[in-house]
């Protein structure tokens, strides 16, 4: 197989789909992006890229790119609702401090420039219908076009038409809680750090962003009530502040200053069983949709990204590739979305004695043992898809 004469469809032109995208190109196939909406652009808020998936970013030769737009992270403080810092995780003692805070839209905005930039074609007002898996995979399209490649790969997101094409439909687990996002205008001078204010049942992260001119805000709560799984949804910023009115006085001047906020409900995906068949293969959140209480979709995403080029690069029969490729990553996101699905109630801790409990374990690993503390993410953080074999 050589890639310099295969034709590839993207579905999606979001972080994976561009990413793969580009990667793909460079290496010499033909590449066609088909985007749903009139324009590439996205939701104001921010997301972080952990040194694993910069390594994605710089191996595509847009690591500058990324710094020139991003925040460099430096540490990680873990704070309680109401009172002090609990535990803070200095980012500088890992290995690779490539840890950044960006705009997803001008992450988007890099990874297009650059895809682009490397040849491939970005169409938009492409709505798809479904996927036809096949020894020349079919990609139909709202408006009765029907559009034939050599491999079609599905990075079309949480409600994949490539996905339920391999696996059917599977119903999503609600897990009673809501997130609300927002930006506002980092008028405090907050530096370069994430906060996480943990509280009973809820908790809020904020970081800059855009030469740390914006706060990014992302606030959690355990809630019974259903919401609808979209980032558009917008909800009334007197809510968000309501939900937390007994935090500290920083996180009410936060949530004070919120003048538009979306909202979301969390909901747990199964990992998809089947990435890949009659050459069509799943792509970050088509895959593997994760919970956000690690910070892992786009550095996921990214991860993908690489290594199915790399796969495909590597091997001569085209079904063969992507075997290799879903072998390569399944064990590893698996692991990551069960982190994330375990993560959240470390935050949300309600019966005070057991939260004091927590808290105070917290205070003595970060005063005896803080590089030990960091190094738990080690496995995460450190894994470098660009440095591993195919």
């Amino acid at each position: 197989m050589e890639l310099d004469k295969l034709n590839i469809t993207v579905i999606g032109a979001g972080i994976g789909g561009l990413a793969v995208a580009r990667g793909l190109a460079l290496r010499g196939a033909r590449v066609t992006v088909l985007e749903q909406a009139a324009e590439i652009s996205e939701v104001g808020v921010g997301l972080q890229i952990s040194p694993n998936g910069f390594a994605v970013l710089r191996a595509l030769g847009l690591g500058d790119a990324l710094r020139r737009s991003a925040v460099q992270a430096r540490a990680v403080s873990l704070r309680d609702y109401r009172r002090d810092e609990v535990l803070r995780l200095d980012l500088g003692v890992l290995e690779n401090d490539d840890y950044y805070f960006i705009h997803r839209a001008d992450l988007i905005d890099i990874l297009a420039t650059g895809a682009r930039a490397a040849g491939v074609k970005i169409r938009l007002l492409q709505k798809v219908s479904g996927v036809s898996p096949g020894a020349r995979p079919k990609v139909e399209l709202a408006n009765g076009a029907t559009l034939c490649s050599d491999l079609v790969i599905g990075a079309d997101g949480l409600h994949s038409h490539a996905r339920a094409a391999l696996n059917g439909t599977s119903a999503p687990f609600f897990t009673r809680q809501v997130a609300w996002r927002a930006t506002i205008p980092n008028l405090a001078g907050r530096g370069p750090e994430a906060r996480v204010h943990m509280g009973p049942m809820r908790h809020v992260v904020s970081y800059p962003l855009r030469d740390s001119t914006l706060l990014n805000i992302v606030a959690v709560q355990e809630k019974a009530a259903w919401a609808a799984e979209s980032w558009s949804q917008k909800d009334d910023p007197n809510a968000l502040r309501a939900a937390f009115d007994d935090f500290c006085p920083e996180v009410r001047a936060m949530l004070d200053a919120v003048q538009e906020v979306h909202l979301w409900g969390l909901f747990r995906h199964p990992v998809a069983p089947v990435w890949q068949a009659g050459n069509v293969a799943l792509l970050g959140d088509a895959a593997h949709p994760t919970l956000p209480f690690m910070a892992q979709g786009a550095s996921m995403a990214l991860e993908d990204g690489w290594v199915l080029g790399d796969s495909l690069a590597g091997r001569a029969d085209l079904s063969e590739a992507l075997a290799r490729y879903q072998t390569r990553r399944e064990a590893r996101v698996r692991r990551v979305v069960e982190a994330a699905n375990s993560n959240a109630w470390k935050y949300h801790l309600s019966f005070p004695p057991l939260r004091w409990a927590a808290h105070t374990a917290l205070r003595a690993g970060g005063a005896l043992a803080p590089t030990r503390m960091m190094r738990q993410f080690d496995w995460l953080y450190g894994h470098d898809v660009t440095q591993i074999p195919a």
